[in-house]
């Protein structure tokens, strides 16, 4: 069992920055592919970050490269995601999500692929 816990969110002006973080609780957080989902009012919930068990290898969905960076600590059973240059069209809630290896290749970017969520921590950009 793992449980997630999301903070770091908050307003922030477009162009601006932010630092999610995602604490875990559970012996096997290093063994689990973690990522990051996003929803906005009205839109289903999309993914948004993933990041192998190790923290060797990442994935983006389009709309954020080069602008967000996920990393993990291990020791601090803590995932992180880096948001720069911030936009409006950023603005949701920010959840973490959870599971084992085989999701990296089969879903990592389903929000099915996932056994595990956070609660969530809502993110605005203003503009």
């Amino acid at each position: 069992q793992v449980q997630l816990v999301e903070s770091g969110g908050g307003l922030v002006q477009a162009g601006g920055s932010l630092r999610l973080s995602c604490a875990a609780s559970g012996r096997t957080f290093s063994r689990y592919v973690m990522g990051w989902f996003r929803q906005a009012p009205g839109k289903e919930r999309e993914f948004v970050a993933a990041i192998t068990w190790s923290g060797s290898t990442t994935d983006y969905v389009d709309s954020v490269k080069g602008r967000f960076t996920i990393s993990r600590d291990n020791a601090k059973n803590t995932v992180y995601l880096q948001m720069n240059s911030l936009k409006s069209e950023d603005t949701a809630v920010y959840y973490c999500a959870a599971d084992g290896d085989s999701t990296w290749y089969s879903a990592r970017t389903r929000r099915s692929g996932y056994g595990y969520w956070g609660q969530g921590t809502q993110v605005t950009v203003s503009s």
